[in-house]
């Protein structure tokens, strides 16, 4: 899972840094505050940035699920799919 997790931000950073320029090293210690605001403010401001990310954080991240998630087993794998008994 954690592989999963490591894999699925490291990909999200190269898109955005493909199309835009910044400093990784910041970017990689998480969400810039802003030292004028009080914690409140910031805390409104992060939230509001993580709702405007939802929809196109889910749109990225169907992107990367063939590469990041582990194959689903199925119930029936043993029984060529059909997840029945044969009795």
């Amino acid at each position: 899972m954690q592989d999963a997790l490591h894999t699925g931000v490291k990909r999200a950073m190269a898109v955005v840094y493909s199309g835009f320029s910044y400093d990784m090293e910041v970017v990689s210690h998480g969400f810039v505050i802003d030292i004028s605001k009080t914690n409140a403010e910031n805390e409104e401001r992060l939230h509001a940035l993580i709702d405007d990310a939802e929809a196109h954080g889910e749109r990225l991240a169907k992107l990367f699920e063939l590469e990041v998630l582990l194959p689903e087993t199925s119930s029936g794998a043993d029984d060529g799919g059909e997840g029945r008994d044969t009795d």
